[in-house]
C-alpha cells in the first residue's frame, strides 16, 4: 500500500522534505496542528503547553505501552494563522539534536490542502538516524487519523 504521506530525503543531505495532501480546507488542517484537543487525538500525546505566537512554544508528552514517558519541546520562531508555522522540535530524553521545522500551509480547493514541511537536521547522520525509525509508517498513520478526526468537523 502506498503511503500518502511523502518523504524526500536525498542522499548526502541534513534535511529532507514531507509532503501531504489532505481531503479537508487548509482552515481546519491548519487547526489540526494548533488546537489541543484535536493535537493530542491524532498524536496520540498529551499537550503540557501550546502557545501558538511567535516567541512562543509547546511541551508534548506521550506514554508508550511499558509506562515510559517521553517528552517533546519546541520553540516557535515564526507563526502566521492558516499559512505557516516555524518551529524548532527536541526530543527531551531520546539522543537526537535538536531540528528545525518549516510547516507550510496550502490551500489546494475549497475541500482540500497541502501539507510540506522541510526539516533541517544538525548533520546528515542524525537525519539518517531518525529515518531508521518507523518515522515514515508512524507519520503516515498519525496523518491518517488528523484527517480521519478532523473530517468530522467539517
Amino acid at each position: 500500500m502506498e503511503l500518502k504521506t511523502k518523504i524526500n530525503a536525498e542522499n548526502g543531505r541534513n534535511d529532507l522534505s514531507i509532503t501531504r495532501e489532505f481531503d479537508l480546507p487548509v482552515e481546519l488542517l491548519f487547526r489540526a496542528y494548533t488546537d489541543a484537543e484535536i493535537l493530542e487525538q491524532w498524536m496520540g500525546t498529551k499537550v503540557l503547553k501550546l502557545d501558538n505566537e511567535k516567541h512562543g512554544g509547546f511541551q508534548f508528552e506521550t506514554t508508550d505501552p511499558k509506562g515510559n514517558k517521553y517528552r517533546f519541546n519546541g520553540s516557535i520562531h515564526e507563526f502566521i494563522a492558516g499559512t505557516k508555522i516555524t518551529r524548532t522540535f527536541e526530543f527531551e530524553n531520546m539522543p537526537f539534536d535538536v531540528q528545525l521545522e518549516f510547516l507550510d500551509f496550502e490551500k489546494l480547493t475549497d475541500d482540500t490542502s497541502k501539507l510540506t514541511i522541510h526539516t533541517i537536521y544538525r548533520s546528515n547522520e542524525h537525519r539518517d538516524r531518525m529515518l531508521q525509525m518507523p518515522f515514515k509508517q508512524g507519520l503516515n498513520m498519525a496523518h491518517n487519523r488528523l484527517e480521519e478526526i478532523v473530517m468530522q468537523l467539517k
